[in-house]
């Protein structure tokens, strides 16, 4: 591909900076990794919270690079374009490379959610015969691959290689997560939106944003910048933060259709929980459903809806709709049965390490459980230190029994982390090994208990240091539930 054709609308500028000749330039790739950089690739100098791209532009040039993209004019052997937001330029420029991705994109936004709605706007799509994807916290799922993943958002290129690999393997319809981060970042522009949605806004990363209007912001990029004007935008409308996000997307000029209890496009009537599964009564228009959901938790009916509401906006019929969200399976590590001992408690795994999901799974397991609710959860470090004695007062005021334990600790002595949290939890029992803290849990399981080992959710692997050891809350739960007999 030739530079002009990577620049796109920026061409211009490229032509007057450089002369038009530079447009020829034969490009083979692209990067803001000059470790990435091979022969004839462009590299695009980013500016990161720790480092600014345009320091490693001599590594790029020396692997290869045939011109550079900057934010400001830098010293380099080869030409160097400078454009006022080189993270937007290399989505796009990413999207124009690749080229191909799956017909029917659509994104979600929100602290929680966004992981169990991807994937169950997957599976609606695929009931109703599509090919579908989910792309997100989870990794990719599609009908050829699982893989698993760690970022919620990709990067640009690694995003906009995948949709090209998903559009060549037959795939017409992909539901990816957008988190603050990979809007802030732009990492999805250049994504053909044909829907979006919110789900809701609690405290998460406010080591990234200074104030939570600004984490908010950052979401609603979403709406106000990458979804094309007149677009579904499917918004939950029973959150605090439901009436800013139906503002934003008004003003954007979308078709904005709200769900839940509050919504008018898909509402909310009526919720029965049982013990494995709930039955909700679903109005849309004149029609009036009943679907049974097989899964616990208020949030997992509201995420269902938002999901229902993204098939439905992308062409998948009501009733087929409906009747798909009695067949759903929930995403991995998202308030997941692992076991049912055989005295009658179950054990769950929840990727919660946030206030407002910790505080949701908790109250959304208290209706079915006749005898105590245990907690084991943690703080990981190097992230937001505010939330940690909130999540400690909110395990001791809404869980029987609170174990605290360690997270992923990173760069911080764990020992400082489990003290901040138990600073607001002092009815708690602090175990600082995980394990240990998962097999303890499950010795003092009785009939009727629930256990929710929070926080990792689908992780396999646990973060000392520099270092990721080998760690899933899945299989220490097996194991302590098969070694004790339950």
């Amino acid at each position: 591909m030739r530079l002009r054709d990577l620049a796109g609308d920026e061409f211009r500028t490229l032509k007057e900076q450089l002369g038009g000749e530079v447009g020829d330039l034969a490009i083979t790739g692209l990067s803001a990794d000059s470790r990435k950089i091979a022969s004839g690739m462009l590299f695009v100098a980013v500016a990161g919270t720790k480092a600014d791209g345009a320091a490693y532009a001599a590594d790029a040039v020396a692997r290869g690079a045939v011109a550079v993209v900057a934010g400001h004019a830098i010293e380099a052997d080869v030409p160097v374009f400078t454009v006022s937001n080189p993270r937007r330029f290399l989505a796009l420029a990413a999207a124009r490379f690749y080229g191909a991705q799956p017909a029917t994109m659509v994104a979600v936004t929100g602290t929680a959610g966004k992981t169990s709605v991807a994937s169950f706007t997957r599976q609606i799509w695929a009931e109703a015969g599509h090919p579908a994807a989910q792309i997100g916290t989870t990794g990719v799922v599609s009908p050829s691959r699982n893989d698993y993943g760690s970022l919620t958002t990709p990067d640009p290129v690694a995003l906009h290689k995948l949709l090209a690999e998903l559009a060549a393997e037959g795939v017409t319809h992909a539901a990816m997560e957008a988190s603050s981060h990979g809007l802030d970042q732009c990492r999805l522009d250049g994504v053909r939106l044909s829907a979006a949605a919110f789900t809701n806004l609690g405290r998460d990363h406010m080591d990234y944003h200074p104030t939570v209007e600004e984490y908010m912001a950052a979401k609603m990029r979403l709406f106000d910048t990458l979804l094309p004007k007149g677009s579904p935008a499917v918004i939950f409308a029973d959150d605090p933060w439901s009436a800013e996000a139906i503002r934003v997307a008004r003003a954007a000029g979308h078709d904005v259709r709200t769900v839940g209890r509050n919504g008018d496009f898909l509402t909310l009537k009526r919720v029965e929980h049982l013990r494995h599964k709930q039955v909700a009564e679903v109005h849309f228009g004149d029609e009036i459903h009943e679907v049974h959901i097989p899964l616990a938790g208020d949030f997992q009916v509201a995420n269902a809806l938002v999901a229902a509401g993204l098939a439905i906006s992308t062409g998948v019929p009501v009733a087929t709709a409906m009747k798909a969200l009695e067949k759903l399976q929930g995403a991995a590590g998202r308030l997941e049965l692992v076991a049912h001992t055989v005295g009658g408690a179950l054990a769950y795994v929840d990727y919660a390490h946030k206030p407002d999901a910790l505080e949701n799974v908790l109250n959304s397991v208290r209706p079915f459980t006749t005898g105590r609710v245990i907690v084991v959860f943690g703080c990981g470090g190097d992230r937001d230190r505010g939330k940690r004695p909130i999540m400690g007062e909110i395990a001791c005021r809404l869980a029987d029994v609170v174990i605290v334990t360690d997270d992923n600790p990173r760069s911080e002595v764990a020992s400082e982390i489990r003290a901040e949290i138990m600073a607001a939890a002092p009815t708690a029992t602090e175990i600082g090994d995980r394990a240990a803290a998962i097999r303890h849990a499950v010795t003092m399981l009785n009939s009727g208990d629930t256990l929710i080992v929070a926080g990792k959710g689908h992780e396999e692997g646990q973060t000392v240091g520099d270092v990721t050891l080998p760690f899933s809350d899945h299989a220490e739960l097996r194991k302590a539930l098969e070694e004790l007999g339950h």
